[in-house]
């Protein structure tokens, strides 16, 4: 007799969270893995050189891996050693530059760029530059992040045609180019230095001096210092040219030129990343040494240290590296517009401090992995504080006395799938019980050892749970 067919139920998924568990200060040394920033440039510039790159120290996550796999599909050759922390980078730049475009010839090369903003700006730009077909695409949160104003910024200087398909100019970006004709280009500062610093790399790619002018003003310059650093060491050029006395505010214009050789780069430890072990000091009244980084580090958010200082902690600067001692915080008004993914890791430090603390300049938050303002803001006052928001950036007031050390298992924190507020949310933990954090793997987009190197730190293991929805059966 033949046997009904099986019923089968939809799958079950799971819910997996963290909590931190306190345990008095926090004292130690670490050296947080290698730099996004530097490695995702570092492997623009190495990818479209003449020769051969060795980048030593290099960032393993999400953000770089989905760079690496989409500059495979040009024909770079990147081969990793040491687990990814070295990458050996066989560029596509002079004699074979015609053989990686014709890669292309037929049909659009298909890049998926998950929700990594450095791969797609920088990927639109240096992929315009070079020529070809392509089309750019990521996870549904990075189809509503702006990149009109690098399009808009391209496409008058195109042989060819670019757009971004997305309402308000979002990706997915279809390219269809012969390169850039060598015309000047104007791009807005105002939502992204990534837009800037994604035309500079890409100068040189397109073997012409090309003239960039900025209107509005711009923000994040440490990471357009960060990108003229590292394109000299590639053989790049940039020459600027500033309105008055103060230079990098009156930034007007830039001209790139030379060309990418293959070299050898050493990556930096990340900073941003830094501001976690740095801020878990502030909060537990700890020590905590980030090795590998001075204030001469080319990457602006090593500055989240000094605002640190402000806030009444030691800043000592050692051989190697810069050690934070806690102290009894005090709240304070900052401009934070040239260190930015540091907001949410300043956000939580101030919640344990005397006053008020008002963070500014900082608009263009709202336009990242997710609203670091308004969805930050949403998060905290679950712990019962209070959080203004501005257009520019946040006042985050002091939690009670009693909020700041009460058990709180009822409370359960988004993360939004950002990297960021999962790692800042993780400090919570040293100061108050029982806050769970949702979703903590989206850590792996820049920092996939984060947790186990919180405990190591620490010296205290999380407590994780993982719970089931639904479920899978046969009937």
């Amino acid at each position: 007799m033949t046997q009904p067919a099986a019923k089968i139920e939809p799958a079950a998924s799971t819910v997996t969270r963290v909590c931190v568990v306190p345990g008095g200060p926090v004292e130690g040394k670490i050296r947080p893995p290698g730099s996004k920033s530097l490695t995702n440039r570092a492997l623009i510039c190495a990818a479209f050189a003449s020769g051969t790159s060795r980048l030593a120290g290099t960032l393993v996550s999400e953000d770089t891996e989905v760079m690496i796999d989409s500059l495979a599909k040009i024909g770079v050759s990147i081969k990793p050693v040491d687990g990814g922390r070295t990458l050996v980078v066989e560029g596509v730049g002079g004699v074979v530059s015609d053989d990686a475009r014709k890669i292309s010839s037929d049909a659009p090369v298909e890049m998926f760029i998950a929700n990594s903003g450095t791969t797609v700006r920088f990927l639109t730009a240096a992929l315009s530059a070079f020529g070809g077909k392509y089309k750019l695409s990521g996870v549904d949160r990075m189809h509503e992040r702006p990149i009109g104003d690098l399009v808009d910024a391209i496409a008058p200087a195109l042989d060819g045609w670019i757009v971004a398909t997305s309402d308000g100019k979002c990706p997915p970006v279809d390219i269809d180019s012969n390169g850039w004709t060598g015309q000047p280009m104007r791009v807005g500062g105002g939502v992204s230095s990534q837009y800037l610093s994604g035309l500079m790399m890409a100068g040189p790619i397109a073997s012409k001096p090309i003239r960039i002018e900025i209107f509005g003003e711009m923000v994040s310059i440490p990471y357009v210092r960060m990108t003229a650093r590292l394109m000299k060491s590639f053989g790049g050029t940039c020459e600027w040219e500033f309105d008055g006395d103060e230079p990098w505010s009156g930034l007007r214009s830039v001209t790139v030129g030379g060309s990418y050789q293959g070299c050898e780069f050493d990556v930096e430890p990340d900073a941003s990343a830094a501001s976690y072990f740095w801020a878990a000091a502030a909060i537990s009244g700890g020590s905590v040494l980030v090795e590998g980084l001075d204030e001469n580090a080319s990457q602006g958010d090593v500055g989240f240290a000094r605002v640190l200082e402000m806030m009444g902690c030691e800043f000592i600067a050692r051989d190697g590296g810069i050690e934070i001692k806690g102290g009894p915080l005090r709240g304070v008004d900052v401009e934070m517009g040239e260190i930015s993914d540091t907001v949410q890791t300043l956000a939580v430090v101030a919640l344990f401090a005397d006053g008020p603390t008002r963070v500014r300049g900082v608009a263009h938050n709202r336009f990242k992995e997710t609203d670091r303002i308004g969805n930050l803001a949403i998060e905290l006052r679950k712990l019962g504080g209070r959080v203004d928001e501005h257009d520019d950036g946040l006042t985050i007031h002091p939690l009670s006395s009693d909020a700041q050390s009460r058990p709180r298992h009822d409370v359960v924190m988004e993360t939004y799938n950002d990297h960021r507020m999962a790692m800042s949310f993780a400090l919570l933990g040293l100061r108050i019980p029982g806050i769970e954090i949702l979703n903590p793997a989206c850590t792996r987009k820049t920092y996939p050892d984060f947790w186990a190197d919180l405990e190591s730190l620490t010296g205290r293991s999380h407590t994780w749970t993982t719970n089931r929805i639904g479920g899978a059966r046969a009937s």
